[in-house]
């Protein structure tokens, strides 16, 4: 049976269908595709040159250079292939944050699925990945979909975004560990998170992706009263992952708290810098088919000259 797909807007993906979704590194795939590939093949991206062995195809003799060197060269070229897209959406408590129909994790639907459907759209494989629950929601079970091409696995990815619920504390950093073993070939790996763990531990969980060659984007969702702390009465703060409510006058604390969100961003900036991974700060009011043009920009590459 079809789960809701009301996050997705025809509107948005008419807008947003004429940008590709590019890799920033080489990915490796299985069928030919529109992004670059670390084996060499015979696309008309040139990639360099390399000596002739006897076996070698003499179709690729580059004979230019025989004639001025009296050696044989061969020209290798990138090969191009298809993209593998791994949507990993934080399904802890606190993704509940915001009005009903409008929470984090309402917003992290809403990018997940349509980046879904627009790498389907252009041939790319798409997988998706939850963090479970944790010990306060056993009832919340992650989800591993693998990166798989086709209309059929894509209904199953889009049915699964529109029945994720959010609960229990945050289990990002072991998803994140656990995708880096598991997602065993390249992938582009896009996190939709609030990030409300450890910096220490992401910062590791992050690397480790990386150490598996996987390209990684990360979508930091926040709530602008959240950094701001405008709230100016006594109120009960609920930790929506299960801790204790808080009952304070907010006065008393908000000099304190933004100090500490700030301290916390810098923390996140640090990780981004010296994981060199691409990262998107993202406010809830903040209209997500702009979101996903501006990110999908940012990935187009850029075209070196080769005059003379």
């Amino acid at each position: 049976m079809a789960g809701n797909r009301d996050f997705l807007d025809p509107k948005v993906l008419s807008r947003l269908m004429g940008l590709p979704m590019h890799a920033r590194s080489p990915m490796l795939g299985s069928v030919t595709g529109m992004h670059r590939s670390p084996i060499k093949g015979s696309s008309l991206e040139f990639a360099q040159y390399r000596k002739y062995v006897p076996g070698d195809d003499t179709r690729r003799l580059d004979w230019r250079v025989w004639g001025r060197t009296d050696r044989y060269y061969l020209k290798e070229f990138e090969a191009d292939t298809n993209l593998r897209l791994v949507l990993l959406v934080d399904v802890s408590g606190s993704m509940a944050y915001g009005p009903e129909g409008a929470t984090r994790l309402d917003y992290a639907r809403k990018l997940a699925g349509t980046m879904a459907y627009l790498a389907a759209r252009q041939g790319d494989a798409v997988g998706l990945w939850s963090s479970a629950g944790g010990e306060k929601s056993p009832d919340v079970s992650p989800i591993h979909l693998p990166a798989r091409r086709g209309p059929a696995h894509l209904g199953l990815v889009l049915d699964s975004i529109g029945e994720l619920k959010p609960g229990g504390g945050t289990s990002l950093v072991q998803s994140l560990h656990d995708a880096a073993e598991q997602v065993s070939q390249r992938a582009l790996i896009v996190i939709l998170s609030d990030l409300f763990t450890e910096s220490a531990e992401l910062r590791s969980a992050i690397q480790h992706l990386r150490f598996r060659k996987h390209d990684i984007s990360l979508m930091h969702l926040l709530d602008q009263q959240e950094l701001e702390f405008t709230f100016d009465r006594p109120a009960r703060f609920v930790d929506l992952e299960g801790g204790d409510a808080v009952l304070t006058d907010p006065n008393d604390v908000a000099k304190v708290y933004r100090q500490a969100i700030r301290e916390w961003l810098a923390e996140i900036d640090e990780i981004v810098r010296t994981t060199g991974i691409d990262y998107h700060r993202i406010m809830l009011q903040e209209d997500y088919a702009a979101v996903l043009a501006r990110f999908l920009l940012g990935r187009t590459p850029k075209r070196s000259g080769r005059g003379r």
